[in-house]
């Protein structure tokens, strides 16, 4: 079964592909095709996606699902006029919460990817400049000052945590790939010692490993099975015998693995 899905904002649309998706998930026996369309901040952008809309509709026999995160009510009136299936994620409660609140809205585009906390923002593009720097290990200078550090194999999903930490929790994430050397030893790598009160492990299933790998360098030691549990085995037993604590990240999203580090240290930051 197949259905044709519109995200629609009049900013970035990050709101809306996100609950959307998220909504989407629950109905795993559809495949649905997606339409992004964000900046939609006028009327007349508001008609030409009406348009594709119901021209899908047309196309397909039945009604797109249509996501949308517009503001200003002209243009949520026209959407809502489209043969598609519309939910407005915002239109939805503004109404309730400005008579609990008794108050009107903005209605104002861009409140929440805007830049309107001016040092929230700057502490997320320095949080962001340090956990670039402190990437897989490429620079271990500096660590003690790191929010959080992700330890694990290669390939186990440190570098997308820790962007995502850092975009999302104005943290300074860095990263350390623990290779051979440091899986063939019984104690913690030196360099982590500083940050070991900071420190959150990440490890994999390893065939799961492998086929990431595969990908990356396909046919070699690096990405064979043999290897992969080897080193997985390894990494386990390290962090287990040093203390940090480990989240298994085959099956569950970044957003997940950002949200246990979270708790896990509950930063007294926003």
């Amino acid at each position: 079964m197949r259905r044709r899905v519109f995200f629609v904002s009049d900013r970035t649309g990050i709101t809306a592909e996100n609950l959307g998706e998220t909504l989407l998930t629950q109905f795993p026996d559809f495949e649905f095709t997606r339409t992004r369309r964000p900046f939609i901040d006028s009327e007349a952008k508001a008609r030409d996606i009406v348009a594709q809309i119901d021209q899908a509709a047309t196309e397909d026999g039945a009604p797109p699902l249509v996501f949308s995160t517009l503001t200003d009510p002209d243009c949520q009136d026209i959407i809502a006029a489209s043969r598609g299936s519309v939910f407005e994620l915002f239109g939805t409660f503004i109404g309730p919460m400005e008579q609990t609140l008794k108050a009107h809205s903005t209605h104002k585009a861009g409140r929440m990817h805007g830049i309107s906390d001016p040092r929230s923002y700057e502490r997320r593009i320095q949080a962001l400049n340090f956990t670039l720097d402190h990437d897989d290990g490429q620079r271990v200078q500096g660590l003690q000052a790191a929010d959080v550090v992700l330890m694990g194999v290669s390939r186990c999903g440190k570098t997308p945590t820790s962007l995502y930490l850092a975009m999302q929790f104005n943290l300074r994430a860095a990263n350390y790939p623990l290779t051979d050397d440091d899986l063939d030893a019984t104690q913690l790598p030196a360099v982590l010692r500083p940050c070991r009160e900071r420190l959150f492990g990440l490890t994999i299933q390893p065939e799961r490993l492998a086929r990431v790998r595969e990908e990356r360098r396909p046919d070699s030691r690096y990405a064979s099975l043999q290897q992969c549990r080897s080193e997985v085995a390894r990494a386990e037993s390290l962090m287990r015998a040093i203390g940090v604590p480990f989240l298994d990240t085959t099956t569950i999203s970044i957003e997940e693995i950002a949200t246990t580090v979270v708790q896990r240290f509950r930063p007294t930051h926003d």
